[in-house]
């Protein structure tokens, strides 16, 4: 099955089974499968009688249909054998032929899946499935099916015991969108042809087949594999492809899906009593066989104009999909008019979905069409309640009326390469019943169609813009004030990025100014959904200002870093009895401030209540990796409080020279920190192995959260005053001697080492006279530096142990530390020596600090008298 061919017409054909196996001519049928399901309702009620084929077995027609095809037209009927006795019939003695109009007796062939049904057992019953191709008949009118049983005294040795004839009036098509209750894959389900809609594009007409199917069971409904094809009333079929918007092949218990197929049909073909035919191939007779059939409802032709502002929703393997146009602009460049403009796609549902391929164009008035880079909109994967915006661009001559454009939304089903997307002949123009009859014909394959979804009229609207670093004035219920917007940063953030702008509130009037507790939102592009905001005012207690003073205050919003926006609305409002009471709103250009730079050596200052502190680098260094780098910066924290207090939590990222982001992780100590004591602050990330950190820096900040600095133990949502520490990297210079060797807070040295081995031994014993120093100048958090202690013996084998400070290891001067190490190779060795080298491991990687040799002794014992 091609990968866009009806797949979901698996799904619903599996009602063909159903509606085969379960009786689409008769009443339900009485199988131990059927007995424990819904009751089944018929597309034609009628019901043949049984035929007896013996003592105690007999048989009755469940269901015929007809389906044409090259090489003659295949019949498919199913028979229901009963045996009421007690014990086994074999159907080898039991025959049918199907009786055509014209007198061919012709007999039926079960297909590949029924073909090892031998016998009927005892109080049992059977439904096995026959096809016969009856040449170039085109409907089942005249014809019968007849029933012979093995006898040898019969002329020809076969006894015809009966025969179901088909009535004039029988249709094997179930009503227009009524639904069916059926089996599929012994599950339950409701099966309905909802609609047809035309809808012309291009100088084309295709069709869009919409159906309905229900999950009535309590497992999972599998694809059977079926195809499915529009049928005119002249016998004419059409192919159909499944939607782009649907790929997924399984429906959940309980689901209802509605499931929509494609095709393009001719301008001139009657769509007047249409149906949806569904066929299944037989692997081993290699032919399609006629399933299921629904009569499908008037056509109709959907209005596609999307109005400004509104919301079009499109259903994406069951998951409703938001699109809305938003905030065009346009400036004229060279002689073209430049439009920008935003999609915005929010997935509604409860799983992720993918959107299928799409062509993106803008139309004039005049049927002109411009192509638009639809990259950022087809194949985009939206996760549950995920919204995400999608840049557009496109530049239209001058000379076009640049007023009425329009956004086409084309889906493109099908598997050849996409074309430049073409002018069309029309919107939302119907095919028409103009006439056009024909003869039975071939199914008709459709192997790429460009299908319109909807046309967007494109919003513009002039804003007027506040500029950053002058003043503007205001008054509101709260009194009258000026404000000017100081910067507006935007900086990495998680997965998102943060927008923030800075303002400063200046009470211009003669009385206080008292400020409301304010609340924040940002919207972005006239976005109709507002923007996650956090609001950051420091020293909140300085609601009160007095004539001429001011506050500053944070407006922090949280975006998609691939977002691209043009200008920005931020609201400011308070609560008045329980009402939400505007304070301010402003719309500024997307202008954003660059970070300030700190040159290497300088100070990082967190103002704050409380919190005052200056940051400054200690030593940067990374530690080389095998697939990646490890960027290690040691901080040193300086208290300026004149109280004991808890410091600001910082937040960090460190930006490479070619704009690459990479979180760092802290750590910190939670402790209060004294006037002008200092903290050692530790951040670390890892580097791709190609990246150059030479000219790396620090994007710093300090963390907020609900409105205030956090601590150092508390999980930060943000972080604010954001400045780029230029760092200054220092290479790993290991020592050829193992003294002084820091691995903070820690200062070891290895006073003196000897090796020593008894004569015929194989064991060497190494001892190591060091001395252990702790710095505690610094207070620090959980530093998770490892010292590893790598012996390598004469013969150059390497053997690594960690050593604990404080426990392996112990304070104090002239200790010990002593081990041996075991191979029979020693037993060979005459001398020589052994090195130690000292790492620093850190987070999986490691830098080698020092290493010195030492010499091995042999020991001869000595001899003990006799």
């Amino acid at each position: 099955m091609r990968k866009y061919k009806v797949t979901y017409a698996a799904l619903l054909a599996g009602t063909l089974i159903a509606g085969q196996l379960a009786g689409s001519i008769t009443a339900p049928a009485a199988d131990a499968a059927a007995a424990k399901s819904p009751a089944v309702s018929a597309p034609a009620a009628f019901k043949f009688n049984p035929v007896p084929l013996g003592a105690g077995v007999s048989a009755v027609l469940e269901n015929i249909n007809i389906w044409n095809q090259n090489g003659g037209s295949i019949v498919s009927y199913t028979l229901k054998y009963t045996n009421s006795g007690n014990a086994s019939v074999s159907l080898l003695r039991v025959f049918s032929r199907v009786v055509t109009p014209g007198g061919s007796v012709l007999p039926g062939n079960p297909v590949g899946a029924d073909a090892l049904k031998k016998k009927i057992g005892a109080k049992e019953s059977l439904s096995v499935t026959y096809y016969v191709n009856v040449g170039q008949a085109t409907s089942l009118q005249g014809m019968k099916v007849s029933m012979y049983v093995w006898d040898a005294k019969a002329k020809g040795y076969l006894k015809q015991t009966g025969s179901f004839a088909v009535p004039a009036n029988y249709s094997t098509a179930a009503a227009a969108g009524t639904g069916q209750n059926t089996l599929m894959n012994d599950i339950p389900v409701t099966a309905a042809a909802d609609s047809l809609q035309l809808y012309k594009y291009n100088g084309k007409v295709y069709a869009r087949v919409g159906v309905s199917l229900t999950n009535k069971g309590n497992k999972v409904l599998g694809d059977p594999g079926y195809s499915a094809y529009l049928v005119s009333a002249s016998g004419t079929s059409f192919e159909l492809a499944l939607s782009g918007t649907q790929t997924d092949y399984k429906i959940q218990p309980q689901e209802k899906r509605n499931i929509y197929y494609l095709t393009e049909i001719p301008a001139y073909l009657k769509t007047d009593n249409m149906r949806l035919q569904f066929t299944k191939k037989d692997e081993t007779a290699k032919i399609e066989l006629p399933q299921a059939s629904y009569k499908l409802p008037a056509a109709t032709t959907p209005n596609l104009v999307v109005g400004n502002g509104v919301v079009k929703k499109i259903t994406v393997n069951s998951n409703t999909v938001e699109t809305l146009l938003r905030n065009a602009n346009v400036y004229s460049q060279d002689a073209d008019a430049v439009w920008t403009f935003q999609m915005q796609l929010k997935n509604t549902g409860n799983k992720a979905v993918t959107l299928p391929s799409y062509e993106l164009a803008v139309k004039s008035v005049n049927g002109k069409m411009y192509q638009v880079n639809a990259k950022g909109v087809s194949g985009i994967t939206l996760k549950p309640l995920e919204t995400k915006i999608v840049p557009l661009t496109v530049r239209i001559p001058l000379e076009v009326e640049q007023s009425g454009l329009q956004l086409m939304m084309i889906e493109s089903v099908g598997s050849e390469p996409a074309a430049s997307a073409p002018e069309p002949s029309g919107t939302g123009e119907s095919a028409g019943n103009t006439g056009g009859t024909g003869a039975a014909a071939p199914a008709i394959s459709t192997s790429r169609m460009i299908f319109p979804v909807a046309y967007f009229v494109i919003p513009y609207a002039l804003r007027t813009e506040v500029q950053t670093g002058q003043e503007y004035l205001v008054t509101n219920s709260y009194g009258s004030f000026s404000y000017s917007i100081l910067s507006m940063q935007r900086y990495p953030w998680r997965d998102d990025d943060i927008v923030a702008l800075r303002l400063r509130i200046i009470n211009t009037q003669s009385v206080s100014l008292t400020l409301p507790e304010l609340k924040g939102s940002i919207k972005l592009d006239n976005e109709g959904q507002p923007v996650t905001t956090e609001l950051y005012m420091d020293n909140k207690e300085a609601s009160v200002l007095a004539p001429g003073k001011s506050a500053e205050l944070y407006v922090l919003g949280k975006i998609p870093y691939t977002s691209e926006f043009r200008d920005m609305r931020v609201a400011l409002s308070g609560t008045q009895n329980s009402e939400t009471v505007p304070f301010l709103d402003v719309s500024v250009s997307n202008s954003i401030n660059s970070i300030p730079t700190i040159e290497q050596g300088k100070s990082y200052t967190i103002s704050g209540k409380g919190r005052t502190a200056s940051v400054q680098e200690n030593r940067t260094t990374v530690y080389q990796g095998e697939s990646q780098n490890l960027v290690y910066t040691e901080l040193l924290l300086s208290s300026e409080e004149k109280r004991q207090s808890k410091m600001a939590r910082l937040q960090a990222y460190y930006k490479t020279k070619d704009g690459q982001y990479f979180e760092a992780n802290v750590s910190q100590s939670e402790n209060s920190a004294s006037p002008g004591a200092k903290q050692l602050v530790v951040m670390w990330a890892k580097l791709p192995k190609a990246t150059d950190t030479a000219d790396v820096s620090l994007y710093l900040g300090a963390g907020v959260k609900e409105g205030k600095l956090t601590d150092s133990k508390e999980e930060a949502t943000g972080f604010v005053n954001v400045a780029a520490l230029q760092l200054n990297p220092q290479a790993n210079v290991p020592k050829n001697t193992l003294e002084a060797t820091v691995v903070y807070p820690y200062t070891i040295s290895v006073l003196t080492s000897e090796g020593k081995r008894m004569k015929n031994s194989d064991t060497l014993d190494i001892t190591m006279n060091y001395s252990l120093r702790k710095d505690n100048q610094y207070d620090a958090g959980p530093l998770e530096h490892k010292l590893i202690l790598q012996i390598t013996d004469p013969f150059g084998i390497a053997t690594e142990r960690v050593l604990t400070l404080g426990t392996d290891l112990i304070e104090g001067t002239n200790n010990q530390y002593s081990f041996s190490l075991s191979r029979p190779l020693y037993k060979t060795m005459g001398g020589g020596a052994y090195k130690l080298a000292f790492y620093d491991e850190f987070q999986g990687e490691r830098l080698l600090l020092g290493s010195q040799a030492y010499s091995v002794t042999n020991v001869v014992p000595q001899k003990t008298e006799e």
